[in-house]
């Protein structure tokens, strides 16, 4: 870190940097547009520089959001004017490209800390090493530090890069430290005379790697746990009961590491798994906001305000954006949302540095009767009678998933009238005099009462626990911003005979090798991570040739970034076919995605797996989605490839109508 700290600034010095393939030790470019709408090509595109990044999305209040969508693609809109004549020196034809964001400021090691947390992360603010989180350049700092309170609701250095430039910057901070971190806070003697609830946030997407196999010694004895398995919203419904299958393997995936008991049928019931309670299980979308009044719900009715709640689960989980989501709902107290400032969200793991909180609000009777009231009230709406505001996030949002929620507040803080001071005098001039505006008067900062939290119980986010053996750690920050899904994933299925090799990135390599008949290989990973089919003849040369370059697109760099990946393992498999119509198994890439595998009934496949030395393999039986080969359009003509077909979306809280309640009847067996 501190050689890169010196390159920075060294760069600084030397003007405008050049572009380079990213290597180790050196940030790659913050500026990521895809080359494709869907993603789904593994030739380049060639036109024009790529438009610029579309708007955040906003939510019904108006406010921004700051997550990051890689994949989207705004919709087809006017021609762009004609672009003016290149500038003098500058090559005709030769697209601007975005300069990565220079980072200015020097730290100050005899400064001490503030004791003030980072709004966006929660580590403490200084100025004394950019290596450790929560630092501030030194000048900044200073000069907040003279105001007074100037530095609460401030970001680091880091939190600001990540949200205004998409732009890591990576910390000296280890595993231990993280689980030492959370473990400690889990551990703390109960502040209200009961443990404490331990939400734990699943990655459906990277089941069962993303279930942490010493949670148990994490969290300790008497712990209540609900675990809540969240981007369903990514994944296509293969089936009428699907959701209900999700469920049944993240219980299967838990109790595997002794969470939860292996017995199925507990439903809602409380189960015991040696010192830990099965408080419930839950499936959510903490971005489109799918499940989260229900969970919600869960919460004020069993566990009521009887303890503190945690947020636990491994990194890119998802617990930030649940964090922010709960921050602006019934969840917390009324005045919430103004005094505390959401946290960071970035596909870079491991963005939340320390616990983040927000007070929990009180359910009593009337506010639960409020609560539902309203909630009645939402359910009857059709889509068209809602506001212009919620009719374009919705838009937004069924473009991104296939499962969407609405999160509303009943409970909102009462906001003073605006009283505007008119002063004519001021406002006159003559021809003499220039006229001159006053600047704004400094906005007035929202605190809670001590009476307010004497007696509260909180919502703490803690920093996300590294995994081990994850193809993300390998990978620089542009390209985790190519492997993580961030839209709604469209399978894309291959028929491919006996002596043919998939690629997927240069991440991962599946050949068949062995097989009486054709099977379907159906690619369930990130649109933006390109699929090519070759034979096994030509298969090692094509990933000499193309690894790191356009083809293959991760990892990028060439052949330098190339001497640095770790190279592909392989590994012998054998599966039989259960039938054309449901795969046999899944062959997950560690946390790059998955192949499901559908072949002809008791046909033998021989196959041989590829993955990055240091990284995780697995055959998982059965597969998550075992219909997947149902999802796809009508086979390309002299190609081993199908057209794709993206399930619609479905809206809930909304009155089903049309295409709404047909969706509506498949997901409703939950």
């Amino acid at each position: 870190m501190h050689r890169l700290g010196r390159a920075l600034l060294g760069a600084l010095a030397r003007g405008p940097p050049v572009r380079q393939p990213p290597g180790p030790g050196r940030l790659p470019p913050a500026a990521l547009w895809p080359a494709s709408p869907g993603g789904l090509s593994s030739r380049p595109r060639r036109g024009p520089p790529a438009a610029p990044p579309h708007p955040a999305a906003q939510g019904p209040g108006g406010e921004e959001e700051p997550f990051v969508f890689p994949e989207y693609v705004p919709e087809p809109g006017p021609a762009p004017a004609a672009e003016p004549p290149a500038a003098p020196g500058r090559p005709e034809g030769r697209p601007r490209e975005k300069r990565q964001h220079r980072v200015t400021g020097r730290p100050d090691p005899a400064v001490p800390p503030s004791g003030v947390s980072c709004s966006g992360c929660g580590a403490e603010l200084h100025c004394r090493d950019p290596a450790v989180p929560g630092y501030l350049p030194s000048e900044k700092y200073l000069r907040l530090s003279e105001a007074h309170r100037a530095l609460q609701g401030v970001l680091c250095q880091r939190c600001w890069l990540l949200t205004h430039h998409q732009q890591a910057l990576h910390m000296h901070v280890s595993r231990e430290q993280y689980r030492n971190l959370v473990s400690a806070a889990l551990r703390s003697p109960p502040r209200h005379g009961r443990p404490p609830l331990v939400l734990y946030m699943v990655d459906m997407l990277d089941l069962p790697d993303s279930v942490l196999p010493d949670l148990p010694q994490l969290v300790g004895a008497g712990s209540n746990i609900l675990v809540v398995g969240n981007k369903v919203d990514l994944l296509p419904g293969d089936s009428p009961n699907y959701l209900k299958r999700f469920r049944k393997q993240l219980l299967r995936s838990c109790a595997s590491v002794g969470i939860l008991p292996a017995a199925q049928g507990t439903g809602g019931q409380v189960g015991r798994t040696g010192s830990q309670n099965l408080v419930d299980v839950h499936l959510i979308s903490a971005k489109t906001g799918y499940g989260v009044e229900e969970l919600i719900s869960k919460l004020q009715r069993s566990w009521k305000c009887n303890g503190d709640v945690y947020l636990v689960g491994a990194t890119n989980s998802g617990k930030s954006t649940l964090f922010n989501t709960l921050l602006q709902s019934d969840y917390c107290k009324s005045k919430a949302p103004e005094v505390i400032n959401r946290a960071t969200i970035s596909p870079w793991p491991g963005t939340t540095l320390n616990l983040l909180k927000f007070p929990i609000i009180n359910p009593t009777s009337d506010r639960l009767f409020r609560r539902q009231e309203r909630l009645k009230a939402d359910a009857e709406k059709t889509e068209e009678q809602l506001s212009d505001d919620e009719q374009k996030y919705l838009k937004c949002l069924k473009k991104q998933g296939y499962l969407i929620g609405r999160v509303g507040r009943t409970f909102q803080q009462q906001k003073s009238k605006v009283v505007i001071d008119f002063d004519p005098d001021k406002l006159s001039f003559n021809m003499e005099e220039e006229p001159f505006f006053s600047s704004d008067k400094p906005k007035e900062r929202v605190e809670f009462t001590y009476n307010e939290l004497k007696d509260a119980r909180w919502f703490f986010d803690t920093p996300g626990i590294v995994k081990e053996n994850c193809v993300l750690n390998l990978l620089t920050e542009k390209e985790v911003k190519l492997v993580l899904p961030t839209h709604a994933i469209v399978p894309r299925t291959f028929v491919l005979k006996p002596g043919m090799v998939l690629f997927l990135g240069a991440l991962g390599r599946i050949d068949y090798l062995q097989g009486a008949k054709s099977s379907w290989f159906s690619v369930v990973a990130s649109n933006l991570l390109p699929v090519h089919v070759t034979t096994l003849e030509k298969a090692d040369s094509i990933y000499q040739k193309h690894a790191g370059k356009t083809l293959l697109k991760v990892p990028m760099g060439g052949e330098e970034r190339m001497k640095e990946f770790p190279p592909l393992i392989p590994e012998e498999i054998t599966l039989e076919g259960i039938g054309t119509l449901e795969a046999v198994a899944d062959i997950k890439l560690s946390s790059a995605g998955w192949v499901a595998i559908t072949a002809h009934l008791e046909d033998k496949l021989q196959l041989r797996a590829y993955s990055p030395e240091g990284t995780t393999l697995m055959i998982r039986k059965p597969p998550l989605l075992p219909h997947i080969v149902d999802i796809k359009g009508t086979r390309i003509r002299g190609s081993v490839s199908y057209r794709t077909k993206k399930p619609p979306p479905l809206v809930e809280n909304l009155k089903a109508n049309g295409t709404n309640k047909q969706i509506l009847k498949r997901v409703s067996k939950i």
